[in-house]
């Protein structure tokens, strides 16, 4: 069996390398970081492994999975290590903070023996999974290959076991303004994995591990509360248990080999709703988080078409300024990604992300294709029926209104949607020619 491919090799090209392939977003970064033109004394004076860390040369994905007691996040880290190495990235896991003190000799009364005791505990928490975190992230980097790491639980998996008044303070205590910084401006994806004791009850057991001691009603509660933690992250997956469990792995592994650009069964994640109206938010029933963000996508000069890629049909790349509003409507924080798109001559549609800083993204903002207007969307995060909706409500340069709702689509599982009642919906938007007009690549162009 010959070896898989590794990841992003590209066959030999005579064509002009593309304004926003890999090397030239990093040397955008190392001459953001390094606040000041990327000269060759920097270089220097630099090891290898030093210049890699300021701007590593290939893509290092983050993955938070989280979830109720007993959902398979064990598994699919030992499922998606090996199945990652196999085709040519670093893997490294990060483990969860809380069990290391536990593990360690922290037991559970400390959270109540005294007053705010809980409050400091989460806070050493958030320490050391940053610290855990940063650091891996930087061997990473350093090592100069394309690289996972694989989160048990992140930084906002805290909020769901504190009071939220609690959890405020300790955001104000700790200076966080908003908490993108901890979501989406941290993580590239969020896996949540529901809790065996929702869907799948007989097979709901703790014996796996020592530090849960959780009922099967505590344990959808905890999953209900971890879910609802991570709403608005723009990739928030959600793998419920309505299909067995090594279809439920499976999924897993489909849905990581979709982001980080490898070939996949999982050929649809989202179905697409025309909306009638922009929702009412005050017809939302009150058990239903949702979030409200202000987004602005920058369409990127020049458009790809890779001749050297006899697969690829058409190739491009956007940034995207992601804007948090509070319920006032206030502005609390931005974060920003960089996207590259592959559409295949099979239909496929490959999509490479990274998180990118606010001096990136001004710095790749000169490189604007002019002939596209800047697409200014207000988007809302919800979650109906452990599913994940996003409302695209377009402000400029159009005003339609596409709902986003996550799907199942692995082999031998339908495509459903439970779709809420609180939406006044037009009808289905296909994949068919005539609605590419939906599209916010189509929306963009100046006619």
């Amino acid at each position: 069996m010959s070896a898989p491919p590794l990841p992003y090799e590209r066959k030999p090209s005579n064509t002009t390398p593309s304004a926003f392939s890999a090397r030239n977003l990093s040397q955008t970064r190392l001459r953001s970081n390094s606040h000041g033109p990327l000269a060759q004394d920097i270089s220097a004076e630099l090891t290898q492994a030093e210049v890699n860390s300021i701007a590593p040369p290939a893509p290092i994905y983050k993955i938070v999975l989280t979830g109720g007691p007993c959902g398979g996040k064990t598994t699919s880290m030992a499922r998606l290590s090996p199945y990652l190495r196999e085709r040519g990235f670093e893997v490294i896991t990060c483990p969860e903070a809380f069990s290391l003190l536990v593990n360690n000799g922290m037991a559970f009364d400390y959270l109540s023996a005294v007053k705010g005791m809980d409050i400091v505990v989460q806070d050493t928490v958030m320490d050391m999974q940053i610290g855990m975190e940063d650091g891996f992230e930087r061997v990473l980097r350093a090592r100069g290959k394309p690289a996972v790491l694989l989160c048990d639980r992140g930084l906002m998996d805290g909020s769901a076991y504190m009071k939220e008044e609690d959890w405020n303070k300790l955001m104000q205590k700790r200076e966080i303004g908003c908490v993108s910084e901890l979501r989406e401006g941290r993580y590239n994806a969020v896996f949540h994995l529901v809790t065996a004791a929702e869907g799948a009850e007989e097979y709901y057991t703790l014996e796996n591990n020592a530090v849960r001691t959780e009922s099967p009603e505590l344990a959808r509660s905890l999953d209900s509360m971890t879910l609802n933690a991570w709403v608005g992250h723009p990739s928030l997956k959600i793998f419920d248990n309505s299909t067995d469990f090594e279809t439920k792995m499976q999924r897993v592994v489909e849905e990581t080999a979709r982001l980080v650009g490898l070939p996949t069964h999982l050929q649809k994640v989202t179905t697409k709703f025309l909306l009638k109206k922009e929702p009412d938010l005050s017809s939302f029933p009150r058990e239903v988080a949702f979030q409200i963000f202000e987004v602005e996508k920058v369409y990127l000069y020049e458009e790809n078409e890779d001749v050297s890629q006899e697969n690829v049909l058409k190739e491009y790349s956007f940034i995207r300024k992601r804007t948090s509003l509070r319920k006032s409507g206030k502005e609390s924080g931005s974060v920003y990604g960089w996207t590259s798109v592959q559409k295949m001559k099979d239909g496929q549609r490959i999509e490479k992300k990274r998180i990118i800083t606010k001096r990136e993204y001004l710095s790749l903002f000169n490189n604007r294709d002019k002939t596209r207007h800047i697409v200014r969307q207000k988007r809302i995060s919800f979650l109906w029926n452990i599913q994940s909706f996003n409302v695209h409500v377009f402000k400029e340069p159009s005003d339609v209104c596409i709902l986003h709702a996550q799907v199942r689509s692995s082999p031998g599982s339908g495509d459903t949607v439970d779709m809420p009642s609180f939406l006044d919906v037009d009808r289905l938007i296909t994949d068919s020619v005539e609605d590419e007009i939906y599209g916010a690549y189509q929306i963009s162009l100046i006619k």
